[in-house]
């Protein structure tokens, strides 16, 4: 059995590691660098960040890859070195999980490729199978456990993810950034997504949502995307807060106390595995630990109290019909 499914059948839940990114930026990257390099100029880094996520409890670690395509990739003349990149962030989380004494999933980092399909844009779906297939090669190549498909928007981007993953011969998850009213940058709704991922022919072993516009809105959506995912895992991975920018610094407005209770509400929405995405420090992630360990699920989360929890939603769906016939209508929307 894949790792991830082994630890799931043995756990209720598990937890994720924060972020990637805005973590580097506090690490010294600097802004139009690609974070992929540091696998090879700042490994040391890489793998300080990688332990201090397990360090704070983390089943689950996300290889610095996200931008590992060739169309990201090109941005920084390293095209040519698609497999050697993706290849070499699987290693360095790979060899901070066998120093850990436990079992850690080692979460292969795929996000999009930054440029829209035919006919809207320069892609074709067949060009994408094999540009992700190229990046998924080279993560299992570095002994990825898993391709986690991450922040996606559109669905024949997730289903051309989905079909190198298979190809290749990797097991993969699928999330998807619910950032716009509700739904995905191209109009996708939560429960749209979960309903498409289950009626796939070769479904991804997890899928949910992740990054966003904070954490009330990221809960918010398991409400709809939890009960179309049949039996497959729910991930949720939510920014910490919404930035804010002072001068050239970005701060995220969710404080630990707060990422501690939406991860408390991402159990009570269904979600099995949970962390962190942008702004998300191994201190919001070692509280979210405690909250993982000590919460006991609660049936009947509503809008309300995801907004008295954790404050209102940055970017509230257009609730004139409301998700499944206006059942959970927003107050005074």
């Amino acid at each position: 059995m894949n790792k991830l499914l082994s630890l799931l059948s043995k756990r209720d839940f598990l937890l994720a590691d924060g972020a990637t990114g805005t973590n580097l930026f506090e690490m010294g990257l600097t802004s139009g660098q690609a974070p992929e390099i540091w696998n090879f100029e700042h490994p040391d880094r890489i793998m300080g960040l990688h332990q201090s996520f397990v360090d704070a409890g983390s089943d689950l670690l996300v290889t610095n890859s996200f931008g590992g395509s060739a169309r990201r990739l090109h941005l920084h003349q390293l095209d040519d070195r698609v497999k050697e990149v993706n290849a070499r962030a699987a290693e360095l989380a790979g060899e901070v999980a066998a120093k850990s004494g436990r079992e850690v999933v080692i979460a292969g980092s795929v996000g999009p490729t930054g440029d829209l399909f035919e006919p809207l844009g320069p892609l074709t779906y067949e060009q994408a199978v094999d540009v992700f297939a190229e990046q998924i090669e080279g993560l299992k190549q570095g002994g990825a456990d898993v391709a986690w498909i991450e922040t996606m928007s559109a669905p024949e981007e997730i289903a051309a993810a989905l079909e190198a993953a298979y190809e290749v011969g990797l097991p993969a998850t699928a999330t998807v950034s619910f950032d716009t009213a509700g739904r995905s940058m191209m109009g996708l709704a939560p429960g749209e997504f979960a309903k498409q991922m289950v009626s796939r022919e070769h479904t991804p072993i997890a899928i949910g949502s992740n990054c966003g516009v904070g954490a009330s809105d990221l809960v918010y959506a398991l409400l709809d995307l939890v009960p179309n995912a049949g039996d497959l895992p729910v991930i949720a991975k939510a920014n910490a807060g919404i930035p804010h920018v002072h001068g050239d610094h970005v701060e995220y407005s969710g404080t630990p106390d707060l990422m501690e209770a939406y991860a408390k509400l991402a159990i009570d929405a269904g979600a099995r595995i949970i962390g962190g995405c942008c702004g998300n420090s191994p201190k919001h992630v070692a509280r979210m630990r405690k909250a993982l360990d000590s919460h006991t699920r609660e049936a009947g989360l509503t809008l309300e109290k995801i907004t008295e929890t954790l404050g209102p939603l940055v970017s509230p769906p257009n609730l004139s019909g409301g998700r499944d016939g206006g059942r959970r209508r927003r107050r005074n929307a």
